[in-house]
């Protein structure tokens, strides 16, 4: 259909690409909502639950670690137990997006969205 038209043929097709992208981006974006981890400190005496956009949705402290003499400690185990889980929510985004640009010949290490 478009033979013949040189770089509009190719600039047309370049649209569609772009526009596929984009629909596959926006679906995956709206996967990271979806997808939860779990992090945990303490050898699971605190949970934390994320999104993989990052967002904490849950937390679950051992009522053990509740010694007013080691707040600290707690304070130090929710801290890591968020951490964990919002480090874990990151790999699964990185791993859904990967999953966007499977087949793209984009620059290494180039993250998308930007």
């Amino acid at each position: 259909m478009l033979k013949g038209l040189g770089q509009l043929g190719d600039m047309a097709k370049l649209m569609k690409q772009a526009q596929e992208m984009q629909a596959k981006m926006a679906e995956a974006q709206e996967s990271l909502g979806r997808i939860v981890v779990e992090g945990q400190a303490g050898a699971g005496l605190v949970t934390a639950s994320c999104t993989a956009k990052g967002e904490l949705t849950g937390l679950s402290i051992d009522p053990s670690i509740f010694n007013p003499d080691d707040k600290e400690v707690a304070e130090d185990l929710i801290l890591a137990a968020i951490k964990d889980a919002q480090m874990r929510a990151s790999e699964a985004a990185n791993r859904e997006m990967a999953k966007v640009t499977e087949g793209l010949d984009l620059p290494p290490g180039m993250k998308l969205p930007f």
